[in-house]
């Protein structure tokens, strides 16, 4: 990816206001572009393995660079990231899915399920306890560790959800609210003609990851 996309955001970061934004849109747009393209690119590849984005682009995905402030604290009226959520139903949609993020601080790849709503969340724990076995195969196999230690723990609650057997193995992972697994991208490769392989093989080692979830579905 061309470097002035990463540098754009970098410059946003300690430049957030109006006018500097207005002064500046043209290497905004530039920028967008050059990400929409390479996310165009990638939901192609992707496809060829998972049918369930064979209908959309990029545009469907891409989130707003505009922040809602209305009841924030943090006034600053845009992200300084870019960010795209793939999924048969773009960036709305509340399945599976693969997530490419782009920012000055991070840059990472991730799959799965995104704060399921309570229902779904039931229904991916559920699934989970009822085939326990085969859902742990998929966390301990070759190509998904190559990546992946397991799933992201940012939102996990304090105790297990009632109705599960303490003594169940994967206990704690039913503690999980979000079903997320994610990889973290050097910048150097997000500037190096790797980037495009890298991520079409980071999102594969995802699919047996999300066709388990989609069963829940």
């Amino acid at each position: 990816m061309d470097p002035k996309v990463l540098k754009f955001l970098k410059d946003l970061a300690r430049h957030n206001n109006r006018d500097w934004f207005q002064a500046n849109r043209d290497r905004y747009e530039e920028a967008k572009t050059e990400f929409e393209n390479f996310i165009n690119s990638l939901i192609h590849e992707i496809a060829r393995f998972d049918p369930s984005l064979r209908f959309i682009e990029a545009k469907d995905c891409m989130f707003r660079i505009y922040r809602d402030v209305r009841f924030s604290k943090n006034k600053e009226p845009y992200k300084t990231n870019f960010g795209a959520w793939m999924s048969k139903d773009g960036r709305k949609s509340l399945g599976l899915g693969y997530y490419f993020h782009l920012a000055p601080e991070e840059q990472f790849i991730s799959g799965g399920s995104y704060m399921p709503d309570p229902e779904l969340l039931k229904r991916i724990r559920q699934e989970i306890y009822y085939n326990y076995n085969e859902f742990n195969t998929i966390l301990k196999s070759k190509e998904f560790r190559k990546y992946f230690d397991g799933i992201d723990d940012y939102y996990k609650a304090k105790l297990a959800p009632k109705d599960y057997p303490a003594g169940f193995d994967g206990i704690d992972i039913l503690k999980n609210k979000s079903y997320t697994v994610s990889w973290a991208l050097d910048e150097r490769i997000i500037h190096s003609e790797k980037l495009f392989k890298t991520a079409v093989t980071v999102c594969k080692a995802i699919l047996p990851y999300n066709d388990f979830l989609r069963k829940a579905l």
